[in-house]
């Protein structure tokens, strides 16, 4: 067996690569392992998910494993992402695991891990995890009798959690008009019930998940539709949401697209306004547009690079003190106030920011001025076969040469799909393209290009 863990736990087409058996597995260890290091009490795991309809079968397996080694489960039902990171934070629990393949179709899920101060599992921790699928000692030491975990269901997390994000506004959005797009995820009860308990009117979209729907044509990967309600309705802003809600993409009152860029302008600028940016840096990752690192500089704000994924933005925030940072994608992470991307609350903070400024978003993101970018993604059958391919690094070399510092060129795996993502980024929308054109077709040479 192969690593199973990526960029965000483990991900896998549900019940054919991520199956129940896996499931249970991974349970009965995690199981082990809690109780191993439980001191002496009965760990207490929590369990969130999303609306796809594998999640229920996932829930079951990833529980049983859990109570046959011995750990008691609360099941939270559906829940955000941070929901769960919250909850296991302040309610005590040993761990937290949410059942989520985040933005990627219905067919997939994913299972990933929390550990009792809300912050998601290190990579050691994983490893060990990985190691232990080769053994069998979690499979033949179960307790029996009143050694055997419990389960029940609470209600109350998602409670709390809502409550909590709430208590992080200092302004109501009283007279605000928000246009609501929840993917037909984890966030389609919880968003409208926060937004109008702060006093806002709201339009919702996407907010009847049917277990298949989920991302479907909607959420952060699509926001045309937002932008069109946002018009209709004369809206202050639209929020989109991914399928478990830990990433935000707005809209303007324009109608124009904000992704995690221009929300952490928005914020980085606000906050070092009031000296509330630590050590008035951002963190971001190599994906985020020239433009942006470009506004920052203008207002003297500091940017640091991270690799991609909201992991690695996390570790480099947790290692040099900053308390703000994201992705693109729209991962933003708030860390006075959360320890994960947090969809919810970085809508909500944006607002206040909106309305503590007195300004529309489209003017308090109007320095950032981004580069054409152009991004193709290339599904392959073998992508860890990309670093290090001498016929892939020359093309890249090449293209670098030739833009000569006018942009950039990035070649990268997925964390978390069967892809290699090709992305260049200049002045020239045209040129873009020819170059991006070159590099996808050696990749789709070199790492086998898959139709599937």
């Amino acid at each position: 067996m192969g690593a199973i863990f990526g960029t965000d736990g483990v991900r896998g087409v549900a019940n054919r690569e991520l199956t129940p058996e896996l499931a249970f597995e991974l349970g009965l260890i995690v199981g082990f392992m809690l109780t191993r290091s439980g001191e002496g009490h009965r760990p207490t795991v929590v369990i969130g998910r999303d609306t796809r309809i594998s999640g229920h079968m996932l829930e079951a397996a990833l529980a049983a494993g859990l109570l046959s080694a011995g750990v008691d489960a609360v099941r939270l039902g559906v829940l955000p992402t941070p929901g769960v990171a919250y909850v296991t934070r302040h309610s005590g629990m040993d761990a937290g695991v949410m059942i989520s393949a985040s933005h990627n179709p219905v067919e997939d899920n994913g299972i990933k891990f929390f550990g009792r101060d809300g912050f998601k599992m290190p990579d050691a921790w994983e490893a060990e995890v990985e190691s232990s699928l080769q053994g069998d000692e979690h499979r033949n030491s179960r307790p029996t009798g009143a050694g055997v975990g419990t389960l029940r269901d609470d209600a109350q997390g998602a409670l709390d959690y809502v409550s909590y994000v709430k208590s992080t506004a200092t302004v109501p959005l009283t007279g605000c008009i928000i246009v609501l797009d929840c993917a037909n995820g984890a966030a389609s009860l919880l968003a409208p019930q926060l937004f109008a308990e702060l006093g806002a009117e709201t339009i919702l979209l996407h907010h009847q998940p049917d277990g298949l729907n989920i991302n479907q044509d909607c959420g952060s990967t699509h926001p045309e539709h937002l932008c069109k309600a946002v018009l209709e309705h004369g809206a202050h802003a639209g929020l989109s949401f991914d399928g478990d809600a830990d990433r935000l993409i707005a809209v303007d009152e324009r109608g124009e697209i904000l992704d995690g860029d221009h929300i952490l302008y928005i914020l980085a600028a606000h906050l070092a306004k009031q000296g509330r940016l630590s050590q008035n840096t951002v963190v971001s990752t190599v994906m985020s547009n020239l433009g942006f690192h470009q506004a920052l500089q203008t207002i003297g704000v500091n940017s640091l690079k991270s690799k991609v994924g909201d992991r690695h933005v996390m570790e480099a925030m947790q290692s040099g003190g900053y308390n703000l940072g994201g992705e693109s994608s729209g991962h933003i992470i708030l860390l006075d106030h959360s320890t994960t991307g947090d969809g919810l609350l970085s809508a909500v903070q944006l607002l206040q920011v909106m309305l503590q400024e007195g300004k529309p978003l489209s003017e308090l993101v109007s320095p950032v001025v981004k580069y054409p970018q152009l991004m193709v993604n290339v599904r392959v059958i073998h992508k860890y076969k990309l670093e290090g391919n001498r016929r892939i690094d020359a093309v890249i070399r090449r293209v670098e040469n030739e833009m000569a510092g006018r942009g950039r060129v990035l070649v990268r795996p997925s964390g978390t799909e069967s892809l290699v993502r090709v992305m260049a980024e200049g002045p020239d929308e045209r040129e873009l393209s020819g170059y991006v054109e070159g590099i996808v077709e050696v990749v789709k040479e070199e790492l086998e290009y898959s139709m599937v």
